[in-house]
């Protein structure tokens, strides 16, 4: 399953580039652009808990757009939840961007879509859906910052958890021209079943993360940061215990 997991994250790497290079001729003809990425992490976390029992991943993901603002997103990595299955997941979105550029001094972005948590590894149904509103406001405070919310909402959290919502928002800014940038994000998830870890049906997450992109090589960059969960961990085995706490998590990334 190791090698599956790679062949997928080099196949996207692939995809990516070849698509990138496609883009200025029959992509752009009809009026699409493309997007991709492929990343390593130390530790795979959503919404501040592990997806990998801690262990680094490989990922990869691209967005195809057109000129509409309608696009379609995938994203790919390994995983490791302590069951034998499953090791892989693979998210396809739909949605569409609706520029909100109310005046010069406020440009914002509305993004509306859904999206598939599918885990195609699994011989058992993990699969769950989720819908999206995402607000993007640019140049907040501070000029190339960026201030995220957003609100999902799913019928069947984690395919386990029946309804939940979850609301995030976010802040990212360059530190000056150094290269460096730094990003902090409160999440709240809340289900109407207690599913949790600690019995409870509702946490909070959080991140704090310093950014670098190497001006040397175009569209890498690397981040450092500090994720964690207010989950109650008392009881539980050190190995759980671990993805849900405070941890520190390295990525290194290239954009294409």
């Amino acid at each position: 399953m190791q090698f599956t997991t790679k062949f997928l994250a080099f196949g996207m790497l692939a995809l990516s580039t070849s698509m990138a290079m496609a883009e200025d001729t029959t992509l752009s003809k009809l009026g699409l652009s493309f997007a991709g990425n492929a990343a390593v992490t130390s530790d795979y976390r959503f919404r501040g808990m592990t997806q990998t029992l801690s262990d680094p991943a490989v990922q990869a993901s691209f967005t195809l757009a057109h000129k509409t603002g309608v696009y379609f997103s995938a994203f790919g990595s390994n995983v490791n939840f302590g069951v034998s299955e499953p090791h892989l997941e693979l998210d396809p979105s739909v949605g569409v961007l609706i520029p909100l550029n109310i005046s010069d001094n406020f440009k914002s972005t509305l993004d509306i879509g859904a999206v598939v948590y599918n885990y195609p590894s699994a011989t058992e149904d993990f699969n769950w859906t989720e819908g999206y509103i995402k607000l993007t406001i640019a140049d907040v405070g501070v000029k190339g910052s960026s201030l995220l919310t957003n609100v999902n909402y799913t019928d069947d959290w984690a395919d386990v958890g029946g309804k939940s919502w979850n609301v995030n928002v976010g802040y990212s800014a360059p530190i000056a021209d150094t290269g460096f940038g730094a990003l902090a994000n409160v999440g709240y998830t809340t289900m109407d079943k207690a599913v949790l870890a600690d019995g409870t049906d509702d946490y909070v997450d959080w991140k704090v993360a310093v950014n670098y992109a190497f001006k040397s090589v175009q569209g890498l960059s690397a981040e450092l940061a500090a994720v964690c969960t207010n989950i109650d961990t008392e009881g539980l085995d050190h190995q759980t215990e671990r993805g849900l706490e405070t941890g520190t998590v390295f990525t290194l990334t290239k954009a294409f």
